[in-house]
């Protein structure tokens, strides 16, 4: 992993289109890695991070969406396991890298 990068997954349930392609957006505009129809995986130093979610916070209505960030810890990464037909990728500090299906 990077260093001084956080390895962060994001879901969300927002129930507007237009705010939901809105986060999608600006989570790819990240490099981050969709690896559910509503999670996706980022690499991001700690001040970018923090900038994505005051941009997202600003896009979504608490009061209607949810969003969850999870920040996981070396070990924590090191114990994620893959299953399935998602493809295979490597996630690096701000862009994706490899196939990813």
């Amino acid at each position: 992993m990077a260093k001084n990068a956080y390895f962060t997954v994001i879901a969300y349930d927002i129930i507007d289109d237009s705010r939901r392609r809105k986060v999608v957006d600006a989570l790819l505009d990240v490099g981050g890695i969709r690896v559910n129809y509503s999670v996706f995986e980022c690499l991001l130093p700690k001040a970018r991070l923090i900038k994505l979610q005051k941009e997202i916070l600003d896009i979504v209505d608490q009061k209607e969406d949810r969003i969850i960030f999870y920040r996981l810890c070396e070990l924590c990464i090191d114990n994620v396991e893959y299953y399935g037909n998602s493809g295979q990728y490597t996630l690096t500090e701000g862009q994706q890298t490899g196939i990813y299906i």
